[in-house]
């Protein structure tokens, strides 16, 4: 199933299912390709119009960031859900000798590296979107600053969902396995918090202004 082809009607429909794809991973992945494609519509929005001229550096930057995120965003919400079935089918294979145990265990671990894997690239490219959005809330069209704060709740709330897929999913590897990926998710979740502060900030002051 590509949930990039469905219907938005009938992509709430699989979520709200009793089946476990697609999940919160697929959402997050989902929400991030939103944000930036709001970004990209800011951006279309600012570039070539005199009236925004010095917004137009800030949306050649967002606008290549977008791109890279909505590009990326889709397949990375397929691979959430692809990843958590291979977890599902590991746990179903059979454990009746101590080499199936070893096998599945294998097999468990594997899995489960992958479905923290692709969260925390949903994370980190969340955190590349933030980082372009506060210069085009500043200098991007004024009438579609409170666009940007949108884009920004979006990705924000991609990155934070992000990481708790990518936390639950390490909890339950060994630590050979999972310290790269608790290092490279320390602290991100706060700076999160603070990139899409400043961007709230700026898409008041621009609205106030």
């Amino acid at each position: 199933m590509n949930w990039m082809e469905m219907s938005l009607n009938d992509f709430q429909d699989a979520l709200a299912s009793d089946n476990a794809t697609p999940g919160g991973g697929t959402a997050a992945a989902v929400a991030l390709g939103q944000a930036a494609a709001l970004t990209a519509m800011v951006c279309n929005l600012t570039s070539g119009k005199e009236k925004w001229s010095a917004g137009w550096a800030a949306a050649d930057v967002a606008s290549r960031v977008a791109a890279e995120v909505i590009s990326r965003s889709g397949p990375l919400a397929q691979e959430d859900s692809d990843a958590f079935d291979l977890v599902v089918a590991a746990f179903r294979m059979p454990k009746e000798t101590e080499d199936e145990k070893s096998t599945r265990r294998t097999a468990i671990r594997a899995g489960t590296l992958r479905a923290a894997e692709v969260p925390l690239e949903t994370a980190q490219l969340g955190m590349k979107l933030l980082d372009v959005l506060e210069d085009l809330a500043r200098d991007g069209n004024g009438n579609a600053a409170s666009d940007v704060g949108v884009a920004s709740l979006l990705a924000s709330a991609a990155v934070k969902g992000a990481l708790f897929n990518v936390d639950i999913n390490v909890s339950s590897l060994p630590e050979t396995m999972s310290s790269e990926l608790i290092e490279a998710s320390a602290g991100m979740r706060e700076e999160c918090s603070a990139r899409s502060r400043l961007v709230m900030h700026a898409v008041h002051d621009r609205i106030n202004s």
